[in-house]
């Protein structure tokens, strides 16, 4: 673990001000810094619509919220979904692949009862109330999900300044999920020292339950969507890249795996990730990051939250320890991804290692195949 004191460049604090790269106000898609990609051709939605539902979470969540703004009905119908069962590996795919390559892992998920009327395509702004605060999250629904069968859920969390609405334009994952019919919801954080973000723990904004917030987000969505519950993952970038580290640590019984981009577990909450069963964790890091620095050290970019970066390469065998993970790492990849394969239930630990990356989104187009391949017990 690191424990030297680094400190940040001026200018990336001044940034911060002005709500330029700090911690992720923006991001590039896959291994862009700037602009993104808000999703495939199959995406016919034309921006996010007004029209919301909103329901109330208390342990667990009530009311409907529909895809197109209006109620479902109570007419439900049956499917029976299956994982795909499939082998290991580490190749990737004709395109450059996933970390640890392989399709999908094994069982079955039982029978699901999809709700009907399928949801339309499109994104609209939902809320959802926990404790007493009312939460906000966009919901996509791409044009390729019908309704008819079960499928996966990605929650993606924004950085520091964000919002779910710029996550959404930003985020690399709908051009990956979208041909698939995969169901996203982009979250918004609540406002801390230095904009909205999200706590995880000694950082950034006090006060907040947002694991309970991401819970009530997934409960929410199932009632008006057909989600395969076996197959629902966290991913995010810089800040949000820090939230799904934290669900991995605290909701390993809701997120199948996790996909963190230009965040590192820290060594304030390193001590109390304590899955509650081993989880399946890719990381994708820069070594020329200015604001997360790869080799880890002290930031106190959030006002009076200072926190210190365990830095990529001890918060990959960190997730390794936490999973059981024995034997060494794979060598990189073309990708530059590196995996311990031989994990406690199959799990498996990879960081993927962009040589001059700054700080930037991960590679989704990597991030969504070594996702998928995994489901809950």
């Amino acid at each position: 673990m690191m424990n030297g004191r680094t400190s940040l460049p001026k200018q990336i604090l001044l940034s911060g001000a002005l709500g330029i790269a700090l911690w992720g106000c923006g991001s590039g898609g896959d291994g862009s810094s700037g602009g993104g990609s808000g999703g495939s051709g199959a995406d016919t939605s034309a921006g996010v619509t007004s029209g919301s539902t909103s329901s109330t979470a208390s342990g667990s969540t009530t009311g409907s919220a529909g895809g197109d703004g209006t109620a479902t009905s109570s007419i439900a119908t049956s499917s029976t979904a299956t994982s795909g069962t499939g082998g290991s590996g580490t190749g990737g795919d004709p395109t450059g692949g996933a970390g640890a390559g392989g399709s999908g892992t094994g069982g079955g998920t039982g029978s699901i009862t999809c709700p009907s009327p399928a949801l339309r395509a499109g994104d609209t702004n939902q809320t959802v109330t926990v404790g007493s605060t009312s939460r906000s999250y966009v919901l996509h629904v791409p044009a390729a999900y019908d309704g008819s069968k079960p499928v996966p859920l990605v929650v993606d969390f924004h950085g520091l300044g964000g919002s779910g609405p710029s996550q959404r334009s930003g985020s690399p994952y709908p051009a990956q999920t979208d041909p698939e019919g995969v169901i996203m919801a982009f979250p918004s954080g609540l406002s801390g020292p230095s904009g909205p973000a999200w706590n995880v723990g000694p950082c950034c904004v006090a006060d907040t339950d947002d694991v309970a917030f991401a819970k009530a987000i997934v409960a929410q969505i199932q009632e008006t969507a057909c989600i395969d519950t076996k197959r629902i993952y966290a991913v995010g970038f810089s800040m949000g890249g820090g939230m799904s580290h934290y669900l991995a640590c605290h909701a390993a019984d809701v997120f199948a795996a996790v996909a963190p981009a230009a965040f590192d577990l820290l060594e304030e909450n390193v001590g109390d990730c304590n899955p509650s069963r081993p989880i399946s964790v890719i990381t994708f890091r820069g070594t020329s990051d200015p604001i997360v620095p790869y080799a880890g050290g002290y930031s106190s970019v959030v006002r009076g939250m200072p926190i210190t970066f365990l830095g990529a390469k001890s918060g990959f065998e960190a997730w390794a320890e936490i999973n059981g993970c024995t034997g060494s790492p794979s060598a990189e990849n073309g990708d530059g991804c590196s995996t311990y394969s031989a994990c406690e239930d199959g799990v498996e630990v990879t960081l993927c290692t962009k040589q001059g990356g700054g700080h930037e989104a991960g590679n989704a187009r990597v991030g969504w195949p070594a996702l998928k391949r995994h489901t809950l017990p």
